[in-house]
This record gives structure tokens, C-alpha cells and sequence, in this order.
């Protein structure tokens, strides 16, 4: 029997089990984590990974992401790498991209996990599901388009298109179900309706929502829109995937997969575990992965916990998501930068780090970007234009070769920096 149809004691008690085990596991092969519970054992006198209910954890330290760069590539892997069969890079927050491992059990309890969420929003085998997102969330759409698979949907895989090729696609290949993030999905509606592309030409029935939260007023004008009906997705785009938590028929707040992970609420300022209803920083440690265990991980996510039982009956715990994060990360079309990122590869390119301004744009009709107002500098000018823009342009496209997001970057003056 699954853990979601558990009686909530049972439940408890099979969450308390997993979690022993991938506190036993990451305390015996990551140095990281052995470190910390060496730590910890020494300055309480007793055995951290000793814990007798789940609550208990909230006594151990909290990873973040600055860590994940800093053991790069493999020191945070809990398993050999010959059982390793996949690996991702995402950027990180230090000078090293974020890598991840997943094993073969770590992909199959992953393909179902998006499976079910897709399940939950309705699709069948009869669909047809186009997912198009971001070269920063490619791995997300190798995951989409293995949990589809599992359900006998037919899949159009992510692939780098044209705005205009997407629709096409969405017209021609008679698309039922699209994969996208929120501000793309107001990007192709906006196009469409340029392109005097009348939505009900379409076979379009379903918007799986990812990589952004999504507010009441985006929802209901995509529905009304494009006379569709949206689902919303939780994951992180580092670690470990999509579909960590993913909306009921209810449209409620977003059913966590607690079989797998098991989410705290703290206060972002100190660290305190917050009650249930509460909204703070969303932690998660997870409770089945095995390559790369995350023990008390804070996302920067601003959420809250909804203690309420869900009218489609479902035990599991839902949240709720906010836009706001509680760090100082940019959100671009579900990627996640740091400043940190945009320093590196702007003093790289440039050789020096110049006064600059980054934030996320979004027009009409077009993609979420990260915009780079550089301030004037000495450093930058030559006698040749030509030489000027091609510093410039090698700026650009460093970031995106990096970040995965659509980059501009411009010169201004240091007043508006």
C-alpha cells in the first residue's frame, strides 16, 4: 500500500523510518554530513541520527545551496559513482555549478512521482503533452517526458523552438496538454492572439504550470483565455526535480509527495520551525533519494502549510506558494540566479567586475529576461566600437550559456545603477 492511502499514524511511522535511513546513510558516506553530526554529537553528547519522531529534526543544522557548490562535483554523493546513471549541472550560487546524481531507483521513483501528478491533472494515454521550457530546466524536461511516457501519453519532447514553431506545433500536432512555466504560457498567449490564432482552433485542453507560482489573476486569464484548465507544479531546479508537490482536482493548494519528502515551515530570520498555517521559508529533506541525500535543505521558497484536510480526500499535506522568495535569488521563467552567478561571468567576460543592476523584465509578448544595466566605465571603451560590442556580446552570452535564461545586457549611465 502506498504511503498517501495511510491511516496518519501510519504514515507518521513509515515517514520516521525512511527518514532514519537517510539520516544513516548520509551520516556513513558523505563526509559533509558525518562532519556535521561529529559536530552536533560533540556539543549535545548524544547521536543525531538517533531520532524517534520526525518532529526531532528540526534540532539538526539546515543545508543551503552554497553548500551544494562548494563540495562540487561528487562530494555530496551518497552512493559509488558506478551507481550512478544520471547527471545534472545547474548553476550554482560559489564558483562551481551545482552537479547532482541520480540512481536507477532514484529515476523510477522520479518517473512516478511526475506521473502521478500528471495523472492527478486528468492526462491519459489519450493526450498529447508538449512541454516547453527554458534550456536551465532541460532536466526537468527529460523528467516530464519520462513520467508522460509512463502513462502511454503520446509526448512532443522539450526542444529549442521559435515562439512561433511552438505554436505551430500547438496547432498542427493537435497539442491537448502543454508543460510550461506561467510567464511563457502568458507569452504564447499573447502571441496568439498577435498572430489572430483563435484558441478554440486548438486541441489545447490542459496548462501544467512549473518552475514559478502562479497568482489567481495569471490563472484565470489564461483560462479564460485559451477556455483551458491549469494545473500547478511545485519543484526545485536544482535539486532534486519537478513535481515535488502538484495540485488535485480541487485547485486547493499543492498535495506534497510526503512518501519522499518531508517539508518544514521556518521563521527565514531565525531558523525556528513555524506552525502549521504559517508562512516562512520552505525546508525539505528528502526521505527516498539515494544518490544525493538533502537533509533540512532551505529553498528560499516563501510557502505555508495547510493544516486542513482537502475535500478530494487525498491525506497528503498540501502547501501554499508564494511569488515572494525569502533570499535573494531572481526567478527567470523558473530558473533560479544568483548574483553571485552574474558577477563570475560578467568579471569573466570582462575581465573586471564594473557597477551593474540586474532584474528580470518581462514585455509583451516575450520571454521573462534577466537585464544588465552596466554602468559606464573606462575600463570598457576602445577606440573602436566594434571591439566595445563585442565585449558586450561576449557578456551576453556567457551568462546564457551559463544561466539558461535570455540575457540583455546594456551600458548606462552610473546614475542609473
Amino acid at each position: 500500500m502506498s504511503m498517501q492511502h495511510l491511516a496518519s499514524g501510519e504514515r507518521e511511522q513509515r515517514q520516521l523510518e525512511l527518514l532514519q535511513a537517510t539520516l544513516n546513510r548520509a551520516y556513513r558516506n558523505v563526509p559533509f554530513h558525518q562532519n556535521r553530526q561529529n559536530t552536533l554529537a560533540q556539543r549535545s553528547g548524544r547521536d543525531p541520527s538517533i531520532i524517534e519522531r520526525v518532529e526531532e529534526i528540526a534540532a539538526l543544522p539546515f543545508m543551503e545551496r552554497k553548500h551544494l557548490g562548494e563540495h562540487y562535483p561528487y562530494g555530496l554523493f551518497a552512493v559509488p559513482l558506478k551507481d550512478i546513471v544520471r547527471i545534472h549541472t545547474a548553476p550554482g550560487t560559489t564558483r562551481d555549478p551545482t552537479v547532482t546524481g541520480y540512481t536507477r531507483q532514484d529515476l523510477r521513483i522520479w518517473k512516478e512521482m511526475v506521473g502521478r501528478a500528471l495523472a492527478a491533472a486528468g492526462i491519459t494515454s489519450e493526450d498529447i503533452l508538449q512541454i516547453d521550457l527554458d534550456p536551465g530546466l532541460a532536466n526537468w524536461g527529460r523528467d516530464y517526458k519520462d513520467g508522460a511516457e509512463s502513462l502511454d501519453v503520446a509526448v512532443i519532447p522539450n526542444t529549442p523552438l521559435s515562439s512561433r514553431k511552438h505554436l505551430m506545433v500547438l496547432r498542427d500536432y493537435k497539442t491537448s496538454a502543454l508543460v510550461t512555466t506561467p510567464s511563457r504560457a502568458v507569452q504564447l498567449t499573447d502571441l496568439m492572439f498577435k498572430a489572430e490564432l483563435n484558441p478554440t482552433a486548438l486541441n489545447l485542453k490542459r496548462l501544467i504550470l512549473v518552475g514559478e507560482s502562479l497568482g489567481e489573476e495569471t490563472r484565470q486569464h489564461l483560462e479564460s483565455q485559451l477556455h483551458v484548465e491549469t494545473w500547478h507544479h511545485f519543484g526545485l531546479s536544482e535539486v532534486p526535480g519537478p513535481a515535488i508537490a502538484f495540485e488535485c482536482r480541487e485547485h486547493a493548494g499543492l498535495h506534497i509527495n510526503e512518501a519522499h519528502f518531508f517539508p518544514e515551515i521556518v521563521d527565514p530570520d531565525t531558523g525556528e520551525v513555524l506552525p502549521r498555517g504559517e508562512a516562512g521559508e520552505l525546508v525539505l529533506t528528502t526521505l527516498t533519494t539515494r544518490a544525493f541525500p538533502l537533509i533540512r535543505f532551505r529553498t528560499g521558497e516563501k510557502a505555508r502549510l495547510i493544516p486542513e484536510p482537502c475535500a478530494c480526500g487525498m491525506p497528503a499535506l498540501r502547501m501554499e506558494w508564494f511569488e515572494q522568495r525569502t533570499d535573494d535569488i531572481l526567478n527567470i521563467n523558473g530558473v533560479k540566479v544568483h548574483q553571485n552567478q552574474i558577477v563570475r561571468h560578467i568579471e569573466a567576460a570582462l575581465s573586471f567586475v564594473p557597477s551593474f543592476r540586474a532584474d528580470v523584465r518581462e514585455a509583451s509578448g516575450e520571454k521573462k529576461h534577466l537585464e544588465i544595466l552596466v554602468a559606464m566605465d573606462d575600463r570598457l571603451f576602445s577606440d573602436e566600437i566594434k571591439v566595445l560590442e563585442n565585449r558586450i556580446q561576449r557578456s551576453e552570452s556567457a551568462l546564457l550559456e551559463n544561466l539558461g535564461v535570455p540575457v540583455r545586457v546594456r551600458l548606462a549611465e552610473t546614475g542609473l545603477i
